[in-house]
């Protein structure tokens, strides 16, 4: 485990700001709905606050007043924040983040859950926050082979909880990709679990072998139950 700081190259900065400058718009028509998906309109607007707006060394030194660390575990590379809590018995918390999200998503929480006094809270209910890159996504790159799932990175965490950060036991949050890997956590590591939170339902024998009836899902979800076998089968 080594201590990380985000430091993206500033020729890659410049390459980002040609490619915008440079970008072929579609005569978008009949599309003021979004019936075809983004509009070429808001499409402009986005990519201009990119070109002229939007600061991204200010946004990389406000991740990097964290502490960050990057590892390798089963030959997977692994980014993760390590923020102590503040409080007489902080309890080890890893929150896992969905798709298309990444770890900052989770920023506003960082504060509250870390140092509850600070915001108005009981110091008691402080937690120890670790907030990792998913593999393959941010930080968590590059990936050098394939059979990544939710399944797989349940099992990764526990490594990185147990053997990089000694961590017997922790709790999890987990919304959208992210709820399947604290649920599956949940599951098969129950009694390294102090409990686990997610915002995104499944049936629960999905984790453990089951599957969703092919009449259950809707129009163009019709590849979920292979995808949900390969998971679970990895």
């Amino acid at each position: 485990m080594e201590p990380f700081v985000i430091k993206v190259p500033e020729d890659e900065l410049d390459d980002l700001q040609h490619r915008l400058e440079r970008t072929r718009w579609v005569q978008d028509f009949g599309n003021d709905d979004w019936r075809y998906g983004a509009n070429t309109s808001y499409l402009r607007e986005l990519v201009d606050y990119w070109r002229r707006d939007y600061d991204w060394r200010a946004r990389e030194a406000e991740m990097n007043r964290y502490p960050h660390f990057r590892t390798t575990i089963e030959n997977v590379p692994v980014h993760f924040l390590h923020i102590a809590g503040k409080g007489p018995n902080p309890k080890p918390l890893i929150l896992n983040h969905g798709w298309p999200w990444t770890f900052w998503d989770y920023r506003k929480l960082l504060g509250p859950l870390s140092d509850p006094a600070a915001f108005g809270g009981d110091s008691k209910d402080a937690f120890t926050l670790i907030v990792p890159s998913l593999p393959g996504f941010g930080f968590s790159t590059p990936l050098v082979e394939t059979g990544m799932n939710w399944a797989r990175t349940a099992d990764l965490w526990v490594k990185l909880m147990r053997d990089v950060l000694g961590y017997d036991r922790f709790a999890s949050v987990g919304g959208d990709y992210g709820a399947f890997v604290t649920a599956q956590l949940g599951h098969k590591y129950v009694s390294q679990m102090i409990g686990c939170y997610v915002h995104l339902m499944a049936p629960l024998d999905m984790y453990e072998g089951g599957s969703i009836p092919l009449e259950d899902f809707g129009p163009g979800e019709e590849h979920w139950p292979a995808i949900n076998e390969a998971c679970l089968s990895a």
